[in-house]
């Protein structure tokens, strides 16, 4: 691996939420340690994904998760939380890589290294699907940890989507130190 360029994957997940920070992550994978299956993590099942996460981190050459907090998003927004994330979980990747491919149309500033913003790139480029998938499933599990600190809410079913289900619950409940207050819905009942 030494001297070869390494290419980094990177992707986020929960960026329409009403609550819950939104994750990132970047994937280095290994050319010689193929994952079958790899896909934008919204095509894939929540078994398809915990499966493939486990397979991703036992045979990339490095993969890091990293989140913008509430704060973060309400502070700055979702886009540039969103991009706050990823560069988060670039700067941790061991080894760094030569180049980072994200999945969208803009690139976060201050990278280790030269990117390239490629619009569906969870789609088409292996080591996105990789960081969608693993940005997918810690954000899924964040939320399963959520549900139980915030019983009523629903966020292990919904995730923290604006579902029916979840804006009666905050009209009911009130708003808890998890829900973005800059998003429509919730500074609605501020």
């Amino acid at each position: 691996m030494l001297g070869q360029p390494l290419t980094a994957g990177v992707d986020e997940a929960g960026r329409g939420p009403l609550a819950g920070p939104v994750m990132a992550a970047a994937v280095i994978l290994d050319p010689a340690r193929s994952i079958a299956g790899l896909a934008d993590s919204k095509q894939l099942s929540e078994r398809q994904r915990d499966a493939l996460e486990e397979e991703i981190k036992a045979k990339a050459i490095a993969w890091a998760v990293a989140c913008a907090d509430v704060e973060e998003i309400d502070t700055l927004n979702i886009l540039h939380a969103s991009l706050l994330a990823m560069s988060r979980a670039l700067a941790a990747l061991n080894p760094a890589p030569n180049l980072a491919l994200i999945d969208g149309n803009r690139c976060p500033l201050s990278l280790p290294c030269r990117a390239e913003a490629i619009v569906k790139g969870d789609q088409t480029v292996p080591a996105i699907s990789a960081a969608s998938i693993l940005a997918k499933v810690a954000r899924d599990r964040e939320l399963l940890r959520l549900d139980a600190l915030y019983p009523g809410y629903g966020f292990a079913r919904h995730k923290g989507y604006p579902t029916k289900d979840h804006v009666v619950a905050l009209a009911q409940l009130g708003i808890t130190p998890v829900h973005r207050r800059s998003f429509g819905p919730v500074r609605k009942l501020l």
